[in-house]
């Protein structure tokens, strides 16, 4: 089953990663972790993106699009992949289109998780981790017992700063703005399933083992 999961920053994407990552014989591969295994391994994409990451700037889709390439190609994908934070644009779904037809692959969901903005800014702007263990909280869902300290290991409990409500309002409009059309596109593909990410993870959970069995 080769599956790419979406979402806005906060819908709750990594968790529903984590679950079938956990329950299904594939790999779960995220954009930042292709960037670091190419760079790591030396491929020929990665040193290209490298130039671009040391100078600061954008990786073009060209290199992008080949590194995924790469990895989609590997043995461990044989089973399928689920394709995390990419595509990010259209321009990008078609250029994947091409690459999986390239490796005799197609896409078999577009997975989406849909959560209003307003609920996102709670959950984002509530989100707290301690500096010691690394334990995640939020203020107004899974607050921790004593204000700004750690049950588990009594540390002190900060927020990142691309966390604040500011921050968060602009990354959730610029996911906003750039997915819609890729939304569509995958409408138009058939492919698209958009689950209902405000629920208990575990209850959303149920509504992508049932999409994930029908694949088989």
């Amino acid at each position: 089953m080769n599956i790419i999961l979406m979402g806005p920053p906060g819908a709750g994407k990594g968790t529903q990663a984590e679950f079938i990552k956990n329950e299904y014989p594939i790999p779960h591969i995220s954009t930042g972790d292709m960037f670091r295994e190419a760079v790591q391994n030396g491929t020929t994409m990665g040193l290209e993106a490298k130039k671009y990451m040391d100078a600061g700037q954008l990786v073009p889709d060209q290199v992008t699009i080949g590194i995924v390439e790469d990895r989609l190609g590997m043995p461990d994908c044989q089973p399928g992949f689920l394709l995390d934070g990419f595509p990010r644009t259209t321009v990008q779904a078609v250029a994947l289109d091409e690459v999986m037809q390239r490796l005799g692959k197609k896409l078999d969901l577009a997975l989406d998780i849909s959560v209003p903005e307003d609920v996102l800014m709670d959950r984002m702007v509530g989100r707290v981790f301690c500096g010691s263990c690394k334990t995640v909280y939020n203020t107004v869902f899974n607050p921790p017992a004593v204000a700004g300290v750690c049950d588990r290991c009594g540390g002190e409990l900060v927020q990142r700063s691309d966390d604040k409500a500011e921050t968060v309002k602009k990354r959730i409009q610029v996911y906003m703005e750039q997915t819609q059309p890729l939304l569509h596109y995958y409408t138009q593909q058939g492919n698209l399933v958009t689950l209902d990410g405000q629920r208990d993870p575990k209850e959303v959970f149920k509504d992508v083992r049932a999409l994930l069995e029908q694949l088989g």
